[in-house]
């Protein structure tokens, strides 16, 4: 591929140890490159406004313009009429445009660009009020108490958004958005029942009178021989916190909002828009756990479900409880949990404290262990992870992708594979941040979803974040953002994966492979 660097002012050329670019003057005399095999760009940056515009240009078309007109005027290239232009915003590094003076501008607008200053979280220390979190419980069914926390009832007029958590915590862990985003939107986060603070207000499966008169009396709810019959049919699935979202919807916020979930709960997001389009406004997805459940649903394959003789109800089977006592000890061990936070944070100078003891605290619920059996074997959901997005592209719901870069268990390439099955979903990839970006780098993920329901709310007049224009949507950007935490200084780097990136992506591999070494020289 030959490369053209473009500009009004005296004209360079590019060297590589590898690879002669481009040799060419101002003069209207300019040689035109040999054509090899492939496509031919033309490379403009605009400093004004930090941009970098590659033209694909037709070679015989470039060979005729170049004969007319000077290469080096913007004559020359206003006279273009068959130009695909597309215009990149970012980090453009290892090349050079225009001269020694106009590199060095290009250096500089390029580290200005690629840095966006953005607010920390609000403190209370320097002044700042953060919004008031009020903690709830709403009684779904009977014995059925859902815990729940919400901020920002005041703000009337602004959307609702909903915070689905990852298994095994609660609505604890999304204290930053709701005190942040609290201060602007109506915020609700949620407990799963079977995990946070919402279970049961009563025994699924105590043990019988002679049982409990001969056995230990400190054993943990839902290890007794008989169902209680408000407990007949309870399974902690993901098809039971589906409905669980929906009625509190319909029953609690009674209108549709905007979803968000991390790990599973980005699933059960993503599911639930799937089931009920007309209760969302938009979902979006912090490291989203592709797959949950091994028991296939009895719904969706009947004759493959019948293979399981149990299915995560109650009361557990005798060699179930076993297995879970001893794997209980285990999970339940603090050392344990502290060794998965340090899987899934990236940063460890993260302060996760009040995760360790709230989730440490959600251990003790004598109703815990046995949870953590039932949703080990309950059945798979009636959609799978892909399905689920299908229908939700079929129904043009709105999705923004947010990805922790260093998460261990579900990584990147699962939000690529869902940004190359709906292009037109942002996604932001976040280094350094690992499973848990919302609780890692809350303020990141705090700008981008005030920036993307933004975005939506003016249907498209607010450009999303990190994007300068809605034309530049379609392409790569890459910036630095930098806020305040804790009296210093923090910053991570932002990838803006844009809907075509094609170009980009063989530009970029291009220049990876052929140009580690590329050196300037002016034209003389």
């Amino acid at each position: 591929m030959e490369i053209l660097s473009h500009s009004s002012s005296p004209c360079c050329h590019a060297v590589s140890t590898s690879l002669k670019l481009v040799v060419k003057s101002s003069s209207s005399q300019s040689k035109l490159p040999t054509f090899r095999k492939g496509k031919v760009v033309c490379a403009r940056f605009d400093s004004e406004n930090g941009s970098l515009r590659f033209y694909k240009l037709d070679r015989f078309f470039l060979k005729n313009t170049l004969h007319q007109s000077s290469f080096g005027s913007g004559n020359g290239l206003k006279s273009f009429k068959h130009v695909d232009w597309k215009v990149l915003s970012g980090s453009y590094d290892r090349y050079v445009l225009d001269g020694e003076e106009e590199a060095r501008k290009l250096a500089e607008a390029e580290k200005s660009a690629s840095k966006v200053l953005i607010p920390g979280l609000p403190e209370e220390s320097n002044g700042e009020s953060a919004a008031e979190i009020s903690s709830c419980f709403w009684e779904w069914k009977p014995k059925f108490n859902v815990h729940y926390e919400k901020a920002g009832c005041e703000n009337v007029s602004s959307p609702p958004v909903l915070f689905l958590p990852g298994f095994g915590v609660g609505s604890f862990h999304y204290e930053k958005q709701l005190k942040d985003l609290g201060r602007d939107y109506r915020v609700w986060a949620i407990d799963f029942l079977g995990q946070g603070m919402s279970f049961p207000s009563e025994d699924p499966a105590p043990l019988s009178k002679e049982g409990a008169a001969s056995n230990r009396k400190d054993l943990p709810w839902g290890f007794g021989d008989e169902t209680e019959p408000w407990a007949s049919e309870l399974v902690y699935s993901i098809d039971l916190w589906r409905d669980q979202v929906k009625y509190f919807i319909e029953e609690v916020i009674g209108e549709p909002v905007y979803l968000t979930g991390n790990s599973l709960g980005g699933y059960v997001a993503l599911y639930f828009a799937a089931c009920n389009p007309h209760l969302v406004k938009g979902v979006t997805l912090l490291n989203a756990t592709p797959f949950w459940g091994f028991v296939p649903n009895p719904v969706k394959s009947p004759r493959l479900a019948k293979l399981f003789p149990w299915a995560g109800t109650f009361p557990l089977p005798a060699r179930v409880r076993k297995l879970t006592e001893l794997l209980w000890q285990k999970i339940s061990d603090p050392s344990s949990i502290g060794e998965i936070l340090r899987q899934v944070y990236a940063d460890h100078s993260t302060n996760v404290d009040k995760v360790f003891s709230r989730i440490l605290e959600t251990t003790e619920h004598p109703a815990a262990a046995a949870s953590l059996a039932s949703i080990m074997f309950a059945p798979q959901g009636q959609l799978s992870f892909g399905e689920a997005l299908s229908r939700c592209k079929m129904n043009n719901l709105p999705l923004c992708l947010m990805y922790g870069k260093e998460d261990p268990w579900v990584r990147p390439v699962w939000g690529l594979q869902v940004k190359r099955q709906i292009p037109e979903a942002p996604y932001y990839e976040i280094t350094p941040a690992g499973h848990c970006p919302h609780d890692e780098v809350p303020e990141v993920v705090n700008y981008l979803l005030r920036g993307w329901i933004k975005n939506l709310e003016s249907e498209g007049l607010v450009t999303l974040p990190l994007v300068d224009d809605s034309e530049s949507s379609e392409y790569d950007v890459a910036k630095d953002l930098e806020f305040p935490r804790d009296g210093s200084k923090k910053s991570v780097s932002v990838r803006f994966f844009g809907s075509k990136l094609s170009l980009w992506k063989s530009i970029s591999s291009y220049f990876k492979a052929h140009l580690e070494n590329l050196e300037f020289k002016p034209w003389q």
